[in-house]
């Protein structure tokens, strides 16, 4: 199970990094009106942009190897510590500025880890009925319908919205992987969750890179936090059966999980610095 920890912590390292990447591409990228999935194909033309979602896919992989072992209170939780490290490495890449405060919140979302490290149980692949797959594709649509709702409110709420859905993307994305018992491409090709899981990626980072052009990345990423680990993390224990390591490591579990979340969350007051030039011009109104 360690291996399975070591994973949890690579895929925060390369979800963390692929943020600022994704920012700094994002911003070079013209906006438009909406939910425009033009937003995304031009963002591809940025090789920073490129670059983060090279490092998400990593991430995933990583992700992938976790959640075949780990309850995903737990995988969940710790992707909040790639807010930490989007934190410092946007220190000189997107000219923020990390204060007393932050740091603390740093600390406690490595203690919350800690925590959860320890007290994780053992679990793998959820066997669930066909309602509950077929639930996840309705998800992704609901999401959709959410997202072109958001998108259209004005700042700073709008990136805070989008930057929620994208967690509920993330965390979708989570569940769904949770629950692919049978990794052959015949029972894939049957089953709503893997369809879920391609359908709620793509749209996920939509949301994603649509909050990344004009919220603070670190304020993005906090909203996203708080979607991608309460919500699901109550999906995988009400019905994916997961849980902590039993006696002690329960409140050991409960409190990592708060540490965790509620650092990242802290660092939603992670004061970034943007230069002048960091939002291109709206291509929609010209």
């Amino acid at each position: 199970m360690l291996f399975s920890v070591l994973a949890a912590l690579a895929a925060a390292l390369c979800y963390g990094v692929a943020t600022v990447f994704q920012a700094l591409g994002a911003r070079r990228t013209a906006s438009a009106s909406g939910l425009d999935p033009r937003v995304l194909v031009r963002a591809l033309g940025q090789w920073p942009f490129v670059l983060g979602i090279g490092l998400d896919l990593a991430g995933y992989v990583c992700q992938f190897v976790a959640l075949r072992e780990l309850p995903i209170f737990a995988v969940e939780a710790a992707q909040s510590a790639n807010l930490a490290v989007t934190a410092v490495l946007a220190v000189p890449v997107l000219g923020a500025r990390l204060h007393s405060r932050e740091w603390g919140a740093v600390a406690a979302v490595c203690a919350g880890l800690a925590l959860l490290g320890v007290s994780a149980g053992h679990e793998g692949p959820a066997h669930t009925h066909a309602a509950f797959r077929w639930s996840l594709l309705g998800c992704v649509a609901l999401l959709g319908l959410a997202g072109w709702g958001c998108a259209r409110a004005g700042e700073p709420w709008r990136s805070r919205l989008l930057g929620l859905l994208s967690g509920l993307g993330f965390g979708l994305i989570a569940l769904a992987t949770r629950v692919l018992t049978d990794l052959s491409p015949a029972a894939l090709l049957r089953d709503p969750a893997a369809y879920a899981l391609l359908l709620g990626a793509a749209l996920t980072f939509l949301l994603y890179t649509v909050a990344l052009q004009s919220g603070a990345v670190t304020s993005v990423a906090a909203a996203l936090v708080v979607g991608e680990t309460v919500l699901p993390a109550g999906v995988g224990l009400l019905f994916l059966g997961d849980h902590s390591r039993p006696g002690p490591y329960v409140p050991l579990a409960l409190a990592g999980f708060v540490l965790a979340v509620a650092g990242a969350i802290a660092l939603s007051r992670f004061a970034e610095g943007e230069p002048d030039d960091a939002h291109p011009p709206d291509e929609s109104n010209p």
